[in-house]
Parts: structure tokens; C-alpha cells; sequence
């Protein structure tokens, strides 16, 4: 059975730091795609950064471009996404997500795009 599950978010000050981690049980990360998705209360679901499997492309909105950094932990079977000089407007429930074809590349503009097991997210606020 496939699941992933989200950690690191918290609560952090304007222009602080955290790491999100997406860890999977039932499969090898490394070997799909994974996206970061972020969804703030009244608004729609945002695509935040995707990375490919095996080290491909990775991806990022403008929105966090510059700020964000996707990487892979393959001896841990993790995803992190390291976000530094966050913002009150980063204040969201960040999802990781991954679909289930193997060795797949993400979309670069539609991060969801096939994305089909999802976590159930970790909360990051950060507070101006």
C-alpha cells in the first residue's frame, strides 16, 4: 500500500527557515515523481516545486523560485523541500504527492498533473 506522510512543518517568523520532509512506505521515491502542493484556507490548491525520478528536472512556482529547494534523500527514501526566507503568504498545509508510473518525469508547468497518492500534509504558519 502506498502512503506518504508530510513532517517539519510549525509555526516559524517571517524570513525564517524550515524543511519539509515527504517519506513513503511501499515504494521507492526516488523512482517516481514527487510534487509539493500547498493549499491556504479559502484558497485553491497550489503547485509549489516538482522533481522527476532519479534526479531528474526539477520544478518550482514563481512564486517560490529562489526560495525553495526540492532534493532527494535516496538512502532514506525521503523528499525534502527546504524553504528559507519564508513569508506570511507561504502560511499554508503543504502535500506531497506522487503518481504511479515508474521512472516518470513531472509536467513543468502542471506539477499535479497525474499526481494520484497524495499525504495528508504538515502546517507551516509564519507569522509577520
Amino acid at each position: 500500500q502506498v502512503q506518504l506522510v508530510e513532517s517539519g512543518g510549525g509555526l516559524v517568523q517571517s524570513g525564517g527557515s524550515l524543511t519539509l520532509s515527504c517519506t513513503a512506505s511501499g515504494f521507492t521515491l526516488d523512482d517516481y515523481a514527487i510534487g509539493w502542493f500547498r493549499q491556504a484556507p479559502g484558497n485553491e490548491r497550489e503547485g509549489v516545486s516538482c522533481i522527476s525520478s532519479s534526479d531528474g528536472d526539477s520544478y518550482y512556482a514563481d512564486s517560490v523560485k529562489g526560495r525553495f529547494t526540492v532534493a532527494r534523500d535516496k538512502a532514506n527514501n525521503t523528499v525534502y523541500l527546504q524553504m528559507n526566507s519564508l513569508k506570511p503568504e507561504d502560511t499554508a498545509t503543504y502535500y506531497c504527492a506522487t503518481d504511479s508510473r515508474r521512472y516518470s518525469d513531472c509536467h513543468p508547468t502542471k506539477f499535479d498533473y497525474g499526481m494520484n497518492y497524495w499525504g495528508k500534509g504538515t502546517l507551516v504558519t509564519v507569522s509577520s
